[in-house]
């Protein structure tokens, strides 16, 4: 008999029992090449003494001497069978063949009961439902705590409170590699991982269960596989177990192998959790061509999407996953993207489904490698709105084997893409609305609005910098009401739009054109002083005054009057305007078609 201690059991000294807590004892036996061992604990506590999960018919000798060093047999009254897998309760005939005293039982729940029966045992079987959930031994009490399905419908656990054990049954447990009784560090929840994702059928049942248990005050837990967690590793493991994905078998209905299917799991809850951490559509492809690569051995990684305005968008490595409108469809592909039947890709290979995935055949897309085509369909009546191209740097022999991992794949990709979409499509369509209201719809050039919110900025620069002069220069077309009435609004703003494109052909880059309502216009020029200003008027009035107008003016010109002026810093936006319009009308009372200079404020 030996006391527990971090610095770890060896199996060796695991051929006697050993005490892990005040009287409580671990009495299972190894199995060499048994990465699901399972532990068998006792509690002794006289002849009220309390045999935790007996085993199976494999290790019971063992246990049965290792009792014996403890305390006689006899004094075993209580049987806890938290649930009743061979694996635990193999045990049960023997025990029931030796067991000589008439108040023996064994504990378990009824679910367990209507299995256990058919071992046809003499034992009676106490329900722990029956009496309260709690036990009492004489001095010292258990209580249990059910724990639904973990792992089966009648699950429970134990709580010693007299040394703070908890007796977990599958909850804890965990897969090792050798004997190892107790975990030395954080690590061990590696070992825990897999135990709980494929042997947990969901993880709102772990969360619950998880519940039941954090009323104890727990100082160990005594799992029956895997290995004894110690105080300070209890905090850790409740936490990171409540964050596990579980029901991993429900991921591949054909595909048993843990370690992939965990893979899996863990790739989808990464990239689930990158779309909820990351708005940008580049770190999340990214993400996941990472995450992909876990199972599938990928090179390349793109998409294309269908717009609600009907545009095909390719989001590809070479523009960064920003999107950019692509009008030559590959051929192959448009069976995807459009209504209509699949077309054949190649001898030999299979049509793409309307709905599935699809491997097509090196050169299908000019790539010597195979391509993985997802269809992704984010619109009403299950419209095929967007594909996901996975280049294969390792051929597929065919989808089976893939389809439920790939199916899983389709999900939160189908939102991904549906979510950049959108975005593309909002931010296209709040690009429209803005320009709508800084465009003027008839001549193109800026608004009232838009003058207002960039002079804002240019007045600023200039009350900073005085050599950061802006200048204006407004004009008007003469005799522009006789054009309206003689021919009409409609030759109006055709006159309107050739003086627009004369402006927008004469004026830098740099100068900002404006409309500022009907035949008035503004020129603002930054970095200039009055002379140059008045030049660049002149110009400008000169270009008018040679236009020709077609029918139904019979090839008339048209002339614009100008008035400019050069803000003072600290002048306002109101009074500089209204110094150019006072020149403005100097120009036209003197004759119009001529420019005219502001008077200095």
């Amino acid at each position: 008999m030996q006391a527990i201690g971090l610095d770890g059991i060896t199996a060796a000294q695991a051929n006697d029992a050993i005490e892990i807590a005040h009287r409580v004892w671990w009495v299972g036996h190894y199995l060499e090449d048994d990465p699901f061992q399972c532990h068998v604990y006792l509690i002794e506590h006289g002849d009220q003494s309390v045999l935790f999960d007996p085993g199976s018919a494999l290790t019971f000798r063992h246990t049965l001497r290792k009792i014996g060093q403890v305390i006689p047999f006899g004094h075993i009254r209580y049987f806890v069978c938290h649930h009743q897998d061979p694996d635990i309760t193999g045990a049960l005939p023997l025990i029931d063949q030796i067991v000589d005293r008439d108040d023996a039982v064994i504990v378990t729940h009824w679910r367990a009961e209507a299995l256990l029966r058919h071992y046809g045992l003499s034992l009676p079987f106490w329900r722990v439902e029956d009496h309260d959930w709690a036990l009492d031994l004489g001095g010292r009490c258990l209580e249990f705590a059910f724990t639904p399905y973990a792992h089966f419908p009648g699950a429970y656990v134990t709580f010693d409170g007299t040394t703070g054990t908890l007796f977990s049954s599958d909850l804890f447990g965990g897969f090792t590699d050798g004997f190892s009784l107790v975990a030395r560090d954080e690590s061990y929840f590696e070992h825990l991982r897999p135990f709980h994702e494929h042997y947990i059928p969901g993880r709102d049942i772990l969360q619950n269960a998880l519940a039941a248990i954090r009323k104890f005050p727990l100082k160990l837990i005594a799992p029956q596989h895997g290995s004894l967690i110690p105080e300070h590793l209890i905090g850790f493991m409740v936490e990171h177990l409540g964050l596990l994905e579980c029901g991993l078998y429900l991921m591949a209905s054909h595909d048993s192998n843990i370690s992939r299917l965990m893979t899996l799991n863990r790739a989808l809850r990464d990239f689930t959790e990158t779309m909820i951490l990351t708005r940008d559509f580049q770190d999340i492809a990214r993400a996941l061509f990472d995450i992909v690569n876990r199972f599938l051995s990928v090179s390349r990684l793109e998409f294309y999407a269908r717009a609600p305005n009907g545009e095909i968008v390719l989001l590809s490595p070479e523009n960064r996953y920003r999107g950019r409108v692509e009008v030559d469809v590959p051929p192959v592909l448009r069976p995807f993207l459009e209504r209509c039947e699949p077309c054949d890709l190649s001898e030999g290979a299979s049509s793409p489904s309307a709905s599935g995935p699809v491997v097509l055949p090196p050169g299908a897309l000019g790539d010597e490698r195979s391509v993985l085509v997802l269809p992704l369909g984010f619109y009403p009546e299950s419209v095929i709105g967007a594909l996901a191209l996975l280049t294969l740097e390792q051929p597929l022999a065919g989808l089976e084997g893939h389809e439920k991992v790939i199916n899983q794949m389709t999900d939160p990709l189908q939102v991904a893409v549906e979510r950049e979409v959108l975005h593309r499509t909002l931010d296209q369509e709040r690009q429209r609305f803005y320009e709508t209201s800084i465009r003027d719809p008839l001549t193109g050039l800026f608004t009232r609005y838009y003058m207002q919110e960039t002079l804002r900025r240019l007045l600023d620069l200039n009350d900073r910098d005085p050599h950061a002069s802006v200048g204006v220069a407004l004009l008007d077309l003469d005799h522009f009401k006789n054009v309206n009435d003689l021919f009409g609004h409609g030759t109006g703003d055709l006159v309107l739009r050739t003086l627009a494109e004369c402006l927008v052909r004469v004026l830098r880059p740099s100068d900002l054109a404006v409309r500022l309502g009907g035949e008035e216009f503004a020129v603002f020029v930054m970095g200039v002083d009055l002379d140059s200003l008045e030049n660049m008027a002149d110009r400008l009035r000169l270009s008018v005054s040679v236009l020709r107008l077609g029918p139904p003016l019979g090839n008339r010109g048209i002339t614009a009057s100008f008035g400019v002026a050069v803000r003072a810093p600290g002048e306002t936006l109101a009074a500089f305007l209204e110094r150019a319009d006072r020149a403005l009308y100097r120009a036209k009372e003197g004759g119009r078609n001529r420019v005219c200079r502001a008077d200095p404020p």
